[in-house]
Parts: C-alpha cells; structure tokens; sequence
C-alpha cells in the first residue's frame, strides 16, 4: 500500500493566537516571548521576519532591528487551549495520528485513497480547523514524514502542497540543504564549508562519503535528500519525566528568592502530578551559576505526588548544591520515572486529613486557577505563576526557561 503522509503546521501559532485575541496586532511586526533583558524570542509574525527577526534570537536584539516592534509576554495556557482543540479535531477525524509540539501534527492517511482521496480528505480536515479555530494553517501531503514537513514549510504561509509519489527527489533538489528537518545551524555550517549548499549536492554525492563525513547521520541525511524516510507515524508516547526552570533577570544570592522559587515550582509540578494521576520516584535539582557552571543532584524516593514530601526534597538538594556562595543564574526542578496510578498513604506518616486537604485545594484550584491556594513561601515569587499542565497536549508543554 503506497503511503501517505499529512503534515500539518499552525502558522506562526503563538502570534496567530494573539490576534485572535487582539484584532489590533494583524498587519504589524509582533514578537512573543521574554520580556526582560534576558528574554528570547518564543515566535514572530512575518511582518517581524522582514527585518531578519526569527524564533529563539535574543529579544534585545530583534527590538533594535524591528524598533516599532510590538512584544507580548505570551500567555501559554492560552495557546494550550487552542492546540488542545486542534487537536481534538484531528483526533476525531484522523486514522492515527503524531502531535510532535503544540502546534505540528503528522497524520498518517495511508489508505483513504479507497474511500475519500488524500488529498480532498486533508484539504477538508484544513477547513474545518480553520473555520473552528480561526487559526491559519498549512500541511504538507507526500510519502514520507521529511517530504511532508518540507512540502509544509514551501506552501507557507495558510497554503498547502501535494508531493507526488516519484517526484520526491526533483522536489528536494533545488532547496537549501537547510531544509531537510534534522539540519541544524552547525551541520548547515560543516555542509558549506564542504560546498554543499544544495540538497541536489547531497543527492549526488555517494552515500559513503556521506557516511564518511558525518557517520550515522551522514546516512540519514542522505537518504532524507532521496526522499527515503520510512519513519512511521507514532501515537503519543506517555511522558517520563516533567520539569520547570527559572533564570533571572537578575543573577542573585539571595537565599530566601531562591528557596521560594524552588518551593513554588515543586508546589506546582506536584499539583500537576495529582491532577494527571501521576507520582515520581525521582527528584532533580538543577543550579547554574553565574558563571554558567552548572550543578545537578538527584535523589531516589518512594512513589509519590504530595507537596511536602517533594518539597522537602527539593530543599535538601539545594543545600547540597548551593555552596559555592556566589551569584546563581537559574535554577529548576524535575520529576522523572513517572507512573501512573493514585498516591497511596503511608501508614506509619500520612493522616487521611492531609489526603483531604490536598483533593480539597486541588479542587478549589482546578476551579479558581493554579494561585488560588499557595503557600507563604511562594507569595512573593513571579513568573512561574502561569505554568501550563505539562500533561495537557502531545506532547506535552514544560515551562523551561522561564524568565523573572
């Protein structure tokens, strides 16, 4: 049965989010992400792109290029909401589908040829996004993953491409070598240095040179350049792990900031373990100081998702880690080896009052917002006070690199 790959791509899906609900922000050069001196670039509309602006550049940087530039914070648990709807209705519609971030998607419609056509079937699945979400978006429809996502990147932008089976190859050949997917900056750069500029270069080349050059990946990359990618659809693999991060404005020595940071982003992870029916049986700490010197230590403990426990834990390695008493830079906390299931009490520690106490606040902040019930400690935290559920999407959104 010959394949048939969909990929699919809100485009510039932060921005678009934004405008949705600013009608204010269509037509000018917008930028989402890090507000502070340290702040990145998250997203960019086209109309930023003009001025040489793209995705993860220093915010510092794309202001000067693009002074009249329009920057929003972001508001993630806004766009979660979009990508969780998107996603609802390609779950519905599709035979098997792949959501590899918040807003791609790979659908596997192998088959459909019998009953619908591809090609109609996607173009009306776009139609139907658009019309519920009022989001732009492309896809990108051919025998493989690679070609599919590539097909996707030249119809943009809110356009779509068919590449035909055998047809692959020639369409792959003109493009930058950029373009293959698993290219980044530094194998573009060792590529150029080597006179390969073009994926027709690397399609001529014999595949033992390839593998010569850069090994493993020499093969891979010269296959995708064929158009051979045989990578199948996968449905959403359950997460092991989920972890929260924070890098300062600031450097700071501040014991105190630092301690309720950590307790706030423990507090919310360990909500969000409960409300997924999740425990951890690992804890991580991660300090970076000043000097970028970064410390990590993790500790082994019984199966669990109670603030208490994993805050304590947390505060005991900290007080490891912290004792070169100089400036920190970030620090973040991770859960991991994660499983599913209901946290059951200790005997000889826990009271069912405290089990009560926690379904109780958790309700109260499933209804009210994660704030609604916190600690002391944490009061005087910001910048972690809108943590998306990392459970929420596939796969799912960690709030990494948050800036205060």
């Amino acid at each position: 049965m010959e394949r048939s790959i969909m990929h699919i791509d809100l485009d510039t899906f932060f921005v678009s989010c934004e405008r949705l609900l600013d009608s204010r922000l269509k037509g000018k050069p917008v930028l989402v992400g890090g507000i502070s001196g340290r702040g990145i670039v998250a997203a960019c509309s086209y109309e930023a792109r003009e001025y040489g602006i793209h995705s993860a550049m220093p915010m510092r940087m794309a202001q000067q290029l693009c002074p009249e530039s329009i920057v929003i914070r972001g508001n993630s648990s806004v766009y979660s909401k979009f990508s969780d709807t998107i996603t609802e209705i390609i779950k519905e519609e599709s035979p098997l589908y792949e959501k590899s971030s918040i807003d791609e998607f790979y659908i596997d419609v192998s088959g459909m040829d019998k009953f619908f056509g591809c090609y109609k079937w996607a173009q009306e699945l776009r139609k139907r996004i658009i019309k519920e979400t009022r989001l732009p978006i492309s896809f990108g429809l051919s025998t493989s993953k690679t070609v599919a996502k590539v097909g996707t990147n030249e119809a943009k932008p809110n356009n779509y491409r068919k590449v035909e089976k055998g047809a692959e190859k020639s369409f792959l050949a003109p493009l930058p070598v950029k373009k293959i997917p698993m290219v980044g900056d530094q194998t573009n750069r060792m590529l150029c240095s080597m006179g390969v500029k073009y994926v027709r270069t690397v399609q001529e080349m014999p595949i033992e040179l390839m593998e010569r050059v850069m090994g493993k990946n020499g093969i891979a990359l010269w296959k995708k350049a064929q158009g051979i990618d045989n990578t199948p659809v996968t449905p959403y693999h359950e997460r092991k792990s989920v972890s929260s991060s924070l890098t300062f404005e600031r450097d700071t020595i501040d014991v105190h900031k630092l301690k309720s940071l950590l307790t706030a982003m423990a507090e919310k992870l360990a909500f969000y373990l409960r409300n997924d029916s999740k425990l951890t049986s690992c804890v991580t700490v991660t300090l970076r100081y000043s000097d970028f010197d970064t410390r990590t230590r993790q500790k082994r403990i019984p199966y669990t998702s109670l603030d208490h426990k994993l805050i304590e834990t947390v505060m005991g390695l900290f007080d490891q880690l912290y004792d070169r008493r100089v400036l920190v830079r970030l620090v973040g906390v991770r859960y991991s080896h994660l499983i599913g299931g209901a946290y059951q009490i200790n005997l000889f520690e826990d009271t069912s009052e405290s089990i009560k106490l926690y379904q109780a606040i958790d309700k109260v902040r499933t209804r009210f917002g994660q704030d609604a019930v916190r600690r002391a400690i944490t009061l005087g935290t910001r910048g972690i006070g809108k943590m998306s559920n990392p459970f929420n999407g596939q796969p799912p959104i960690i709030p990494a690199h948050r800036r205060v």
